[in-house]
């Protein structure tokens, strides 16, 4: 076990396009980092570039006191688990997960011993003799798992180990590398596009688009407390709602008129965001997550909390029921941060309109159904509000 850093590390391809930039990292000794992102965003390289199967361009890489930016990949002492569970099909779950140590010559009672731990804490005993063709897609991914296990590294690096799974395996086998890692305390830096899994798992998070790092913190605090409105609207399922509008204030009474609708903003949210007195009478972006919205016959009206809409799609599930509903509300200003999030999600990009579609969590109770006008309650305590030039979330003056 060993804490890593990554110091100003960059990468730039011989063709110039620029991978990652100025990436500044620090990763305790057992700590579960997670990097998340839409395609393209550089956290596989990153990852690539701690494992030594990618030349670092600039800045420095650490692991433990040691300066790793020319160290070949097999003497950096890290295992790697791969999206694909790269097996050997002629070999037995027992060889495949002692190969590594094979070549390395460890004596056998030691490889075995090493083995069959590994085994044991995978649930995998009972199969050694099996060839991987005779296994599950989640056995086989086990495997990989304990071929990294028996090198006892100092650290793990796993690339969207899961990215192969049912939707049913997913969960049983991040729930799983949860446990395994919390049992051996091992510095893990696992990459996923998922950000589902990357808010289960990690003890932080380091969201990144286009290279950069938009935000590192542990998954509560990116989830409360945004950055800016790529890591809002990237962070949380279903996304975050984002709509135009003005923030009004008055006698020290602030509202926000959203197309013909007004909501009030409490004073405990002007309170946490004292920058946002600065924005009156000057258009925001204002985002709130579908948790926060509520079919109003559930929570109550409650003045200055509601809107107007019309459920477009209502998909019931059992512990809550989803409903996309079209409101007389601006779509939010085509901010690069937005299209970004709209190209990752596979969304048609939208021209402007006075209308928007958002997407809210209702009650399971709701009796809300498809063309129906329906009074909607926001949590207006829970609201986010952005520069609609910067992206930055508003915050402190």
């Amino acid at each position: 076990m060993a804490p890593l850093a990554l110091s100003h590390v960059g990468k730039v391809y011989e063709d110039g396009t620029r991978a990652v930039r100025d990436l500044n990292i620090d990763v305790d000794d057992g700590e579960f980092l997670v990097f998340v992102g839409p395609s393209g965003c550089g956290k596989t390289t990153a990852l690539r570039m701690v494992a030594g199967l990618e030349t670092i361009s600039e800045g420095q890489v650490r692991i433990g006191e040691r300066v790793v930016n020319n160290v070949p990949p097999r003497d950096r002492d890290v295992a790697m688990v791969f999206q694909s569970y790269a097996l050997y099909p002629h070999l037995s779950v027992r060889d495949n997960i002692g190969f590594g140590l094979q070549l390395r010559k460890m004596p056998k009672v030691e490889l075995n011993r090493r083995v069959e731990d590994a085994a044991k804490v995978l649930g995998l005993s009972e199969y050694l003799d099996r060839k991987p063709r005779n296994l599950s897609g989640g056995q086989r991914q086990r495997v990989a798992m304990g071929r990294a296990i028996v090198r006892q590294p100092k650290a793990f690096l796993m690339d969207e180990p899961l990215s192969n799974l049912d939707a049913k395996l997913r969960v049983q086998m991040r729930a799983e590398i949860g446990r395994l890692q919390r049992d051996l305390s091992v510095t893990t830096i696992y990459v996923t596009h998922d950000q589902t899994e990357a808010m289960t798992l990690g003890h932080r998070v380091a969201v990144m688009k286009q290279g950069l790092l938009q935000q590192i913190g542990p998954p509560q605090q990116l989830y409360d407390h945004p950055d800016n409105l790529f890591v809002a609207g990237f962070i949380g399922s279903p996304a975050m709602n984002f709509l135009d509008a003005t923030l009004l204030g008055d006698a020290g009474a602030y509202s926000l008129r959203l197309g013909n609708e007004t909501l009030a903003v409490p004073e405990s949210v002007m309170a946490a965001r004292p920058a946002l007195a600065s924005y009156v009478n000057k258009p925001v972006v204002v985002g709130v997550r579908p948790e926060d919205i509520e079919d109003a016959a559930i929570a109550g009206s409650g003045t200055g909390r509601t809107l107007s809409a019309i459920a477009e799609l209502v998909e019931p599930l059992g512990s809550d029921v989803m409903v996309y509903l079209s409101v007389d509300i601006p779509t939010a200003s085509e901010h690069g941060d937005l299209a970004e999030l709209a190209k990752d999600a596979g969304d048609v990009p939208l021209e402007l309109s006075d209308k928007s579609t958002i997407i809210a969590r209702f009650s399971p109770r709701s009796a809300v159904n498809v063309g129906a006008r329906v009074s909607i309650t926001v949590a207006t305590d829970r609201l986010h509000f952005f520069e609609p030039q910067s992206g930055a979330a508003i915050w402190n003056a």
